[in-house]
This record gives C-alpha cells, structure tokens and sequence, in this order.
C-alpha cells in the first residue's frame, strides 16, 4: 500500500514539473503557424481555380464554399474524437501532420506541370478541362488541409488551457487568462500576416513559391510541437458529453409511448444522490420520459445506479439536453450571417478589375482587402470592451452592457447593411466598367479606386464582432461549463452549414439566371455577369433572417433549467 502511494506521488510531481507557461509557446506557435499556412492559402484560390484549373466563377465559388464547410464541419468531429478516444495531444498531433500533407500536395500541384490543364487562351481557342486524375489530386489536397486544421483547431485551445494547473487557484487564474490574451492575440495577427504577406508571395512570385512557403511554415509547425511534446500534460481521453446527449435522445425514443404521470401523483425521476432537484422541468416536457423510473426493479441496480443508460437517464442529462435543443432557433439565425461574410471569393475577382493604390502608392492584392474586416473586428472588440461596457453599464445599470440578445441582433443588422452596400458598390463598378468599354474584358482595369470594397468589408467585420462573439458569450451563459466545447462547435457548425447553403443559394440562382437574356449572373467575367443582382437577394434574406431573429430572441426563455447542473457542476468542483 505504502509503496503504492510513493508511486502516485511520484506520478503528481512528475505532472507538476510539466506543463505551465513553459509549454504553451510551443502550442501557440503550432496554432500561429498553422493558421498563417492555411489562411494564406484561401482568398487567392479563386484565381488559382480559375486560371489554372479552368472553373467558371460559379463552379469554383462552390467548391471554396464546400471546402469551407467541410473544414468547419472537422472541429466538432476532432473534439468528439480528442474526448472520447484519443485525446487532445494527439488529435493536434495527427491533425498537423496532415495538414502538412495537404499543404504539399497543394504546392505539388502548382509544382508539377502535369498535375493541371495546359495553359490557353479562353479568347483565342477553347481550353481543355482538368482530369479526373488533376481534380483528384487538387481535390485530396483541400480535403486534408480540412482534417487537419480541424484536428488543431478543435484543441488547441482546451489544449493550452491543460496545462495551467488547478485554474481556480488566483495565481494560475491570471496565468490561464494571460493565456487566452496571448492565443488570441496570436489568431488575430496569424490571419493578418496570412492576408497580407503570403497573398502577396502569391501574387509577386507565382503560385509555386505562394504554396511553398505555407507548406514550410507547416512543416516548422509540426516539428515545434512535437519538440516540446515533452513538456506538456497530456489529459487522458475521457467519456464525451456527445455520448450523454445521445443516451438522453435515445432513452426518450424507447419509452415515447409513456404516459407521463403528474409529480404529484408519485412519479419518480432518476437524479444524483443529494439533488435538491428531484423533477424535471415542464419545458420539452416530451424528453422527461428519458429519467423517469417506470419500474424501479428493472430500471435501478441494487445500488440505485441505471441499469441501462440508454433507457434510463438523470434529471441533468435531459436538461442539458433541453437546453442545447432551446438554443438552436437562436443558433439557426447565425447561418445567413454565416452566408454574408463567406462572400470573399467574389470581391477578390472584383477587386482585380479596381485601381488597387492605397497610401503612398502601396498596390494592395486583391485578395487582401479582407484585413480591413479583421481590422474592424479586433478594433471594435477592444473599443466596446474599454469604453462602450463602462459607458452603457452607467446608463443601464448592466454591468455586462448590451444583453447578448441586443450584440447579436445588432450584428444581423449590420450584416443586412453590409449586403446592400456591396450590392450598391457593385452597381456602380460594373456601369463605370460598361462605360470605359470593358463589357468584354475582364483583364481591364478601372480609374475606380477598389477603397470603395472597403466599407463593406468594415461592415462584415462589425457584424461578425458584435453577432458572433455576442453567439459565443449566450451559449456560455444558457449552457453547463461543462459544455464549453460544444459552445465553440455551434459557432464552427453554424459557419459550416452557412458555407452550405451559400453554395446552394450561387447554384439555384446561377442555374436560374442562365435561361435570361444577358446570360448568369454569375459569370466569370464579372463585368458581362449581375454579382449586384446576387448581392441585392442576399440582402433581402438578410432582411428576413433579421425578422426571423427577432421571433427567435422574443420567444427564448432560459434560466430555469440551470438550476439542475449548477448543483453537480459545485458538487464537481468540490
């Protein structure tokens, strides 16, 4: 017994020397590496799809919409898999090896000479189209970069936080918060430097060395944090929250010909022993059937514990379960605002027909202009936590300012506004481009400045501040801490499925606008097609999603149901 304990506190010690601040800059600078990699890839890839592989805009919109979906599909199914089998070391571990080999295939593609169509004149003679032999070989990169960037960025985060020792200690509370400052403050300038530095690579040196050098940044990335593999804890896979909320749909399923007796008439509801909280809430009162006892014998084990957890479940199992299924009315009105700032492929093409000078005759690539929405974000996110709280807490007496009701509200608005502004914007470019006798050719160049892309870029920006952080702060709130990676998976979900219906938007209106006179509107040549008429229907579902919120935010009720968990999650804690 005694040599049994000197071993545990061997093990402790051994835990204690690892970890700490010494082991996160290994895990910041994988993430800062990976993002600036991956990042830079995306807001050329229009161009990269079109001259090389021969896709009409449309068609290579709705591949980077797919890409872009699957990629925000991957980090729900690496926190599942870093939860219940493998754990967080290595789901980052995997992940940023294949990233690496997506990355390199990506750059073999620009590499090889063979691995794309042979380069024409679309204006002289027909071009061939990609093989299916090129399209595999493209198409594997993009899927890999999707695994892994899901791999690492479904845990990187929780990952560092493994390493702070006892958080609820003062002292290492402030060194957990320094470390939320520093990941992301990294994530902000990563996709900054991605925007600006790796697109200008591309643009001044060529698609070889422009994918090169994101494939060697990776490839420091991988062996950083293997480097330091020594040093980190490594929290061992445990039983996932995903299995909990099955258990309860599944158990509610088996027993929904149940007739659910009234509490006062001596219904019996299976909870933790010592809960205050002995029935559930009458809200989904359906899922109630999940933890009530029907017959104690078969249902409880001589220990009171379930026999069965898939026919019998606790009180906190269906109400978490309640209140995850109550929040995704709200969750559902994010998606067009997922659509609205997933419209970066189309802007790029614009921008490249736009006099691009901005001070001191500094010519910006067209595929950056999206720094001025990160600029925007990082910028208000800092104004409204300095002055604006303080300022509205003094007039509302809320010390939180605006509800996180009223910052996602105002964020749908913004995000109608920012879609009428690039419908007007667009308006404008495309009759300055028919005027200077550019109806034909999209190579030309317009006297109009591109500055004029920036106010809907600032707008986007905005909207995503104030709509998904105020997302992300609402789930915290309505859900157990227990659910805090399912918190960050809704947003990721939420961008995920509105990638998707983007691309089922472009298509519909694409295949529909083909049978008018002057051809889709989504043509490749974007001074023949009508991007003003896509952006003028995006604005008016804006419009509508922002209506649809307001029933949303006014039919939500929550709270009640806290009650259930905050008593085990202080039991936990204990």
């Amino acid at each position: 017994m005694e040599i049994a304990l000197d071993r545990a506190n061997e093990a402790k010690q051994v835990t204690r020397k690892k970890g700490g601040l010494k082991a996160i800059p290994f895990i910041i600078a994988n993430e800062i590496l990976e993002k600036v990699a991956a990042v830079g890839l995306q807001p050329n890839m229009i161009l990269y799809l079109i001259n090389k592989y021969q896709f009409n805009a449309a068609s290579g919109a709705n591949v980077l919409f797919l890409w872009s979906a699957i990629s925000s599909f991957m980090p729900a199914l690496g926190a599942f898999l870093s939860d219940s089998y493998l754990g967080r070391f290595r789901v980052i571990g995997f992940g940023s090896v294949i990233s690496l080999l997506g990355m390199t295939l990506l750059w073999l593609t620009a590499l090889l000479r063979n691995a794309r169509p042979p380069p024409c004149d679309p204006r002289s003679k027909p071009c061939d189209s990609s093989t299916s032999a090129q399209l595999l070989l493209l198409f594997s990169s993009f899927a890999l970069l999707s695994i892994g960037s899901g791999g690492i960025r479904s845990c990187a985060l929780a990952f560092g936080a493994d390493q702070i020792d006892n958080p609820n200690n003062p002292k290492n509370r402030r060194i957990l918060q320094t470390f939320f400052n520093w990941y992301y403050a990294s994530v902000g300038v990563s996709i900054m430097i991605a925007v600006t530095v790796i697109v200008s690579i591309q643009d001044s040196h060529g698609w070889v060395i422009g994918f090169g050098v994101p494939a060697g940044l990776m490839f420091i990335s991988v062996v950083s944090f293997f480097l330091g593999s020594s040093l980190y804890v490594k929290v061992k896979a445990d039983k996932s929250l995903f299995a909990g909320l099955a258990q309860t749909a599944v158990a509610a399923w088996k027993k929904r010909h149940l007739e659910l007796p009234n509490v006062s008439l001596g219904a019996i509801y299976y909870h933790h022993k010592g809960s205050k909280v002995t029935a559930p809430s009458e809200k989904l009162r359906f899922l109630n059937k999940a933890c009530l006892i029907n017959n104690p014998e078969k249902d409880l084990d001589s220990d009171g514990l379930a026999i069965d957890p898939w026919r019998l479940c606790t009180i906190k199992q269906v109400e978490v379960l309640k209140a995850l299924i109550r929040v995704l009315p709200i969750w559902s009105t994010g998606i067009m605002l997922s659509v609205t700032i997933s419209q970066g492929a189309f802007p790029v093409l614009q921008a490249s027909t736009m006099d691009r000078r901005f001070l001191f005759g500094i010519t910006i690539p067209p595929g950056s202009f999206i720094i001025f929405g990160l600029l925007t974000l990082m910028i208000w996110v800092g104004i409204y936590d300095r002055i604006l709280v303080p300022l509205v807490s003094r007039l509302t007496d809320r010390p939180c300012g605006l509800t996180f009701k009223e910052r996602m509200g105002i964020g749908l608005f913004i995000s109608c506004a920012s879609m009428f502004m690039s419908a007007a914007v667009e308006r404008r470019r495309r009759a300055e481009a028919i005027r200077a006798g550019f109806a034909e050719d999209p190579h030309g160049v317009l006297k109009m400045s591109a500055m004029w892309l920036v106010p809907q870029q600032c707008l986007a920006g905005l909207a995503e501040a104030f709509n998904v952080i105020g997302q992300l702060e609402f789930y915290y709130s309505k859900l157990p801490k227990s659910m805090g990676s399912i918190a960050v998976a809704l947003v990721a979900l939420g961008v995920a499925v509105g990638n998707l219906a983007a691309s089922l938007i472009l298509s519909i209106l694409d295949r529909l606008s083909r049978s008018g006179r002057d051809g889709t509107w989504i043509s490749t040549n974007v001074n023949k097609g009508h991007y003003d008429y896509y952006y003028w229907i995006l604005a008016v579902l804006n419009v509508i999603n922002f209506f649809y919120y307001l029933v949303c935010a006014w039919a939500y009720e929550g709270g009640e149901e806290r009650q259930v968990w905050d008593e085990d999650e202080l039991e936990d804690d204990a």
